[in-house]
């Protein structure tokens, strides 16, 4: 079953939300215009206009408030993927050119410069200075995470501390926010929407940490682009992480970066065997169920009905994900 099957019931409400997304991108100026409408074109699984919706239905459901949150933070994780692919030097995502490979970095960076504000713009509709504020520091985070993102390029030092830090930043503290701001959007309280942050919080580590194994374990079809690119353009996972610990892997990573930082496809092609040959995967796998077993136990105080039972089966759907 596919996740999008677990929410299909939702299709009504993603569908005016993704109409609102292309309003937003209607822009006088050519490139602009073109760059974003490009980016959306190329979809996604709007998982956190999802999240903002079943929070949502869990209070007091308004439509336009909650469709206003749902948009900016997709806006802002459109961003974030536009920055991301200027650092990670990106040429492809989910199969088709990025915006960096067609346009070029700079015009990437103002694009997603502008897809930012954009959201920044939607959110005023709204006036919740509660919502702001959580939105605010979430964005301010985030950018904290891409320079984190930056520095730890290439760096067989770091900890699993590090990389822990770095996924928050990445992935979870948007889903989190999204669920957070679709409880407040809809009348919950500040407690109840706090649980909604913590279920969203280990439901975004869960999710990137089984993306991140997904990259060793999935064809270039699946993924949308080759196996092993994380490691390729300098990014160290919780996988390599984990294999690292074995001293002939250690050794073989130490040797592969002795003479250069960027590897080349033989010497990926040996860590993905070596890496295969540990534990790494499974413990992976093992960390991330922690984190979503965390995620159903923070909605065990919350109003039972459909959402609820929705936010449940993604996060098993999430646990089970193999590809």
């Amino acid at each position: 079953m596919k996740l999008a099957r677990i929410y299909s019931f939702l299709k009504k409400d993603l569908d005016i939300i993704e109409e609102s997304l292309n309003k937003v991108f209607q822009t006088e100026h050519p490139i602009l215009h073109d760059a974003s409408t490009k980016l959306l074109r190329a979809g996604g699984k709007r998982i956190r206009p999802v999240f903002v919706i079943l929070a949502g239905q869990l209070g007091d459901y308004h439509a336009e408030r909650v469709k206003t949150v749902a948009v900016s933070l997709e806006l802002i994780h459109m961003a974030t993927l536009v920055h991301d692919d200027v650092i990670d030097d990106a040429s492809l995502r989910r199969g088709q050119p990025t915006i960096r490979e067609l346009y070029g970095n700079r015009v990437a960076m103002y694009t997603g410069d502008y897809i930012l504000a954009r959201a920044l713009e939607e959110i005023t509709q709204i006036q919740d200075p509660t919502i702001h504020q959580h939105l605010s520091r979430t964005i301010v985070e985030v950018c904290i995470g891409e320079i984190e993102q930056i520095k730890d390029k290439y760096n067989w030092d770091q900890g699993l501390r590090d990389y822990l830090r770095r996924i928050k930043r990445k992935t979870a503290l948007l889903i989190a926010t999204s669920c957070q701001l679709g409880g407040l959007a809809s009348g919950l309280t500040e407690a109840e929407a706090n649980k909604l942050f913590k279920y969203g919080y280990n439901i975004g580590m869960s999710y990137q940490i089984i993306d991140d194994i997904l990259d060793f374990t999935s064809t270039e079809k699946e993924l949308g682009k080759p196996s092993g690119s994380d490691l390729l353009q300098g990014n160290i996972t919780l996988p390599i992480l984990f294999a690292m610990q074995r001293a002939d892997f250690y050794h073989l990573i130490n040797k592969a970066q002795k003479n250069n930082i960027q590897l080349d496809e033989k010497q990926l092609g040996d860590i993905l065997h070596a890496l295969k040959a540990t534990d790494a995967i499974e413990r992976s796998y093992q960390l991330s169920e922690l984190y979503l077993q965390k995620a159903l136990q923070a909605l065990e105080d919350l109003p039972e009905g459909r959402a609820k039972l929705t936010l449940q089966n993604i996060a098993r759907y999430i646990g089970k994900r193999r590809s």
